[in-house]
């Protein structure tokens, strides 16, 4: 089966009956990552990016479903059958300043394909049968080459996330910059573009299945200064957050990486909290309380030898009695009562409490009636 066979196969198999119905009659392209997706031969992501050669308001109208509109772009987001679908008009892009955010006008689905980042990405397949493959760029060659090439010069100059883009597409395709890109890679003023959009890219990088390596090229093509003792911690956290108690959360991984690349105060203080000792359960449950569960993670991928087992039992213990129970036996309201549930739930936690409600209320009276 040939690649442009192996696609309109690909294209029965995905949910477009909705977005087919809406766009009829007008010229549409799937592009992006799911035609990358379908060229190499993967399975489709769930969501899709659409490109329309005209006015979207209208095929947005006949779908009928809510969408979150960027008038500033041409573009709108809607799901449908729980596809994220972007759609956007085809458009020309120019930048104003290296690292502005470009300035859009309409335009053919060429030139659409030409403002895009990589060759790999700037590939297009019709909507409407009979589905051949649009790759003006020789996209399909690069990819079966496992060659990330930029489409042009001033790729990076225009957009400087680009650069950690690479690192992520790298990683995850298994792919190697061709000499022309790796230099412009290595030119790349990450201080061009704001924070906001410098983060989010560092943020989409760390989510990646292989953010390790993505973590490692940025560092190895001098795009971001990461000692190698961090890449070696993110590492260290990607394997630590597939293991018990921390793959109940996913998203946690990609939070605790970031603030490992980050290197900021979150870091510091996961760091600080993995040297720590705590002599008795409670002590540790109030050093743990003061972070957030990213930073947990952190500090046990960091060898904190205590974290797993405050996130497995410690954390979760509660008393059965509260401050109505302590007001209803005479104590008033006020500080005395958080200071008898506080040190009722210490003696649990660290074991030296059994009996059930009426031996905790006895415990949190005989502080409370000390403190008043």
């Amino acid at each position: 089966m040939n690649a442009d066979s192996s696609i309109r196969e690909a294209m029965k198999r995905l949910p477009l009956r909705a977005l087919g119905e809406a766009l009829a009659g007008v010229e549409a392209y799937l592009v992006g990552g799911v035609v990358r997706e379908l060229v190499a031969g993967r399975g489709p992501s769930r969501d899709l990016d659409v490109a329309v050669a005209g006015e979207i308001e209208p095929v947005l109208d006949r779908l009928g479903a809510p969408a979150r509109r960027h008038a500033r772009f041409e573009t709108a987001t809607v799901t449908l059958d729980g596809i994220e679908v972007d759609l956007a008009r085809t458009r020309r892009e120019t930048y104003p300043a290296p690292g502005a955010l470009p300035e859009v006008s309409p335009a053919g689905i060429e030139e659409d394909l030409a403002r895009r980042d990589f060759t790999v990405n700037a590939m297009a397949v019709p909507l409407s049968p009979p589905h051949h493959l649009l790759d003006p760029f020789e996209g399909r060659a690069d990819l079966e080459a496992g060659v990330l090439r930029a489409l042009h010069d001033r790729s990076f100059v225009d957009d400087p996330t680009r650069a950690i883009r690479a690192a992520r597409y790298c990683s995850r395709l298994d792919l190697d910059p061709d000499p022309e890109t790796l230099g412009l890679i290595g030119a790349t003023r990450l201080g061009d573009v704001s924070a906001a959009r410098h983060d989010a890219e560092l943020a989409r990088l760390a989510a990646e299945p292989s953010a390790p390596r993505g973590f490692a090229l940025i560092a190895e093509w001098g795009v971001m200064a990461i000692p190698e003792p961090v890449l070696a911690l993110i590492a260290k956290v990607d394997r630590r957050a597939s293991a018990p108690p921390w793959d109940a959360d996913p998203p946690l991984r990609s939070r605790a990486i970031l603030i490992a690349a980050e290197g900021g105060e979150s870091s510091k203080a996961a760091l600080s909290l993995a040297g720590t000792r705590p002599e008795r359960p409670s002590e540790a449950v109030r050093l743990a309380s003061a972070h957030q569960p990213a930073e947990l993670l952190l500090a046990a991928a960091a060898g904190c030898e205590w974290i797993d087992d405050y996130e497995r039992e410690w954390r979760i213990v509660d008393l059965e009695i509260d401050g109505e129970d302590l007001i209803a036996a005479g104590i008033p309201e006020g500080p005395a009562v958080g200071a008898g549930l506080r040190a009722a739930l210490e003696r649990k936690i660290d074991g030296g409490l059994r009996g059930g409600r009426d031996r905790e209320l006895e415990a949190a009276l005989e502080v409370a009636r000390k403190a008043i």
